[in-house]
């Protein structure tokens, strides 16, 4: 372990990776980063259901990829079914999905994590954020401290799919602290992602387990040290359904749901990963669906009282709307007598089955009875039971949308701990966290993204501006622009971005650029070459233009089909896509326009009390992000302009 880090990871979840491996791309060959979490063997866990990307969740996933990230490779390598979501629908709101292997994808992370020799994998528990004045200094790691060694036989795994894939980081070595008081490790940037392990709290019915994961122990003394910091802490809840055993399953007799027949990666680079090798690269399973009973409802209205969230067990202000628990369903839609219930294999090397859409804390004999009412389920085993689990987090308006917090230089908050919900949604603050990280001890101006660049910018602004009631979740829906934000076009919205930033690698700028001079190809062929008196691009605007029919009027031309799906989408869309860029850039004048850290809305005359608020606790950096607080109106906005315009010392005479 080294005296002093560049930038220091807390937490070994998909925020803490995606952040420790941006940083070391910014910083380059020289840099030092370490990666500090209770249990290197749990580095890139799925602690939910196995599965990377979904509906805007999978736009993300390629965003991560486009900006240099490794949950796309992650999620290709250890992938066994692949979806294109929404294919009935426009191209703006597809999403790409895939199940993974739930043992194959943390060893591929923790493989990926292993090559960067910049990255030193420390285990411990951090108990306290040092500082000096209003900047961070590093951390203090509690009791024993580890440094975890990489067991190069595991980092051998391959894609091959040859037995089940082990941890890269099984046995770190143990170095004692000397004097029980624990250990500093000093850092320029601190990045923090804790997930749900801040004071987290398990919930099964009336049994409650400290832990922010089944069979792992909670991270206590952060928060106590935030909030004497000063920060204001919230409190939210999440919850995951039973684990079956396939074995005991009817499964033959269930509905399939199949994967695509041709699935396409997330990740630019898998195509040139294994040339030997066809992707997918692992064998392709099939998911069953089955449903929830009437009997077993009303079982669960007979026990509501014996349920966490409903009993007052459950000390968070909420849980998630949008992936609510059965008890939920149950209670918010009383007419429905059945909710679907996809069951989907946890792993190529094992018979666990997630039970998805049965998100649970009831106690173990309600969930047998909602389980074993299920048709197909009538003999299950259940292998392990749901459970909620409760959490601290940070109020996300104390950050920007850079990442950093307002309060302290250099530190910097990522994924759940700003009030997320999901893998991507993490994965992709870790991405922007750990490239300002870098660039903070690069002494380089902070960097972020627009809402009309990235989901990432949408979920980032979105944090900043409206305090989460409840774990945040992206959809389409919230991006005004979703039109330009296709999970198809991410690379030529960042990878150019990200290649100024230093994220992206000779090898994946050359892939880019291989692509875009194809791309233009194509374009320019199909835009001069005819056929009965329409050239190519009109033919594939019209109802009916399809890749298959474009391709047979190719004459041999060969191009990939996700290539051509791009550029039909291109020519389908080009009118409307033209009228979303005029907007957007009418728009960005307002986005730009900075608001001066002089400013205090306290002394502009005529703002009203709830703009005043507003305001203050959110401190927008832009009049954009301002207009999108809640509490602000027109008129509050032409006040705040004109303060602006008048200067220094003058907000108190703006009228």
């Amino acid at each position: 372990m080294r005296e002093h880090y560049d930038v220091i990871v807390i937490g070994g979840g998909h925020a803490g990776t995606e952040a420790a491996w941006a940083a070391a791309s910014a910083l380059g060959e020289d840099a030092h980063i370490a990666l500090i979490t209770m249990d290197p063997s749990r580095i890139g866990q799925m602690s939910c259901n196995p599965a990377i990307g979904g509906l805007a969740k999978g736009q993300i996933v390629r965003e991560i990829d486009a900006l240099g990230g490794i949950m796309g490779l992650a999620a290709d390598a250890s992938g066994i079914m692949f979806k294109m979501l929404n294919m009935s629908k426009g191209a703006a709101v597809r999403g790409p999905r895939c199940q993974a292997d739930k043992y194959a994808y943390p060893a591929e992370v923790q493989r990926l994590i292993s090559t960067r020799v910049q990255i030193d994998v420390i285990a411990g528990s951090v108990e306290e954020v040092l500082t000096e004045g209003d900047r961070v200094i590093g951390v203090k790691v509690g009791g024993a401290q580890t440094i975890a060694e990489p067991n190069r036989q595991a980092i051998d795994w391959n894609l091959s799919g040859q037995g089940m894939a082990k941890p890269v980081y099984p046995n770190p070595e143990v170095i004692k602290d000397g004097d029980g008081n624990g250990i500093s490790v000093c850092g320029s940037a601190v990045v923090l992602t804790t997930g749900t392990f801040m004071r987290g709290l398990m919930h099964v019915g009336e049994q409650k387990t400290v832990g922010g994961r089944m069979g792992e122990q909670a991270a206590v003394g952060i928060s106590g040290n935030l909030m004497q910091l000063g920060f204001s802490l919230g409190r939210l809840k999440t919850g995951t359904p039973p684990r079956l055993d396939k074995d005991s399953l009817d499964w033959d007799g269930l509905d399939p749901q199949r994967g695509d027949d041709e699935p396409q990666p997330f990740s630019d680079l898998s195509p040139q990963a294994l040339p030997e090798s066809r992707f997918p690269f692992q064998p392709q399973i099939e998911c069953r669906i089955t449903h929830t009973t009437a009997e077993a409802h009303e079982h669960i209205r007979a026990n509501l009282h014996r349920a966490p969230m409903y009993s007052g067990q459950i000390d968070a202000e909420c849980g998630p709307r949008y992936c609510p628990s059965v008890e939920d369903k149950v209670v918010r839609f009383p007419d429905r007598t059945q909710h679907h219930v996809f069951l989907e294999p946890e792993s190529l090397y094992t018979s666990e089955i997630y039970a998805n859409g049965i998100p649970t804390s009831l106690p173990e004999d309600v969930q047998k009875v909602l389980v074993h009412t299920m048709p197909g389920c009538e003999n299950a085993r259940i292998l392990k039971w749901g459970y909620a689990v409760e959490y601290d987090m940070v109020r996300p308006h104390q950050i920007d949308a850079t990442c950093m917090t307002k309060r302290l230089e250099g530190l910097f908050l990522a994924g759940q701990i700003n009030g997320t919900s999901g893998y991507e949604e993490a994965g992709g603050q870790g991405l922007i966290a750990g490239l300002n990280a870098a660039r903070f001890v690069l002494g380089k101006e902070m960097v972020a993204l627009r809402r009309d660049q990235a989901y990432i910018g949408v979920m980032l602004d979105d944090l900043v501006t409206k305090t989460p009631r409840e774990p945040y979740r992206m959809f389409t829906s919230r991006a005004e622009h979703r039109l330009m934000l296709r999970a198809c076009n991410a690379d030529l919205r960042l990878t150019p971005w990200g290649r100024e930033l230093g994220l992206i690698d000779g090898a994946r700028w050359q892939a880019y650029t291989d692509r875009a001079a194809e791309l233009d190809e194509l374009r320019q062929l199909m835009r001069s070459r005819f056929v009965n008196g329409k050239t190519l691009w009109e033919i594939a605007r019209r109802p009916d233009g399809s890749a298959g029919m474009i391709r047979q009027h190719l004459n041999g031309d060969s191009f990939p089909l996700p290539l051509l799906d791009r550029i039909i989408t291109e020519a389908k869309y080009e009118g409307y896509i033209a009228r979303q860029q005029s907007q957007i850039r009418r728009q960005v004048e307002a986005e730009r326009q900075r608001i001066p850290e002089w400013i205090d809305p306290r002394q502009i005359t005529g703002l009203r009390a709830e703009a005043v608020e507003a305001l203050a606790t959110y401190q927008p950096q832009t009049m954009g992000q301002a207009g999108r607080l809640e509490g602000i109106n027109p008129a509050d906005l032409t006040l705040l302009a004109v303060a602006i315009r008048r200067g220094p010392g003058k907000t108190e005479t703006a009228v």
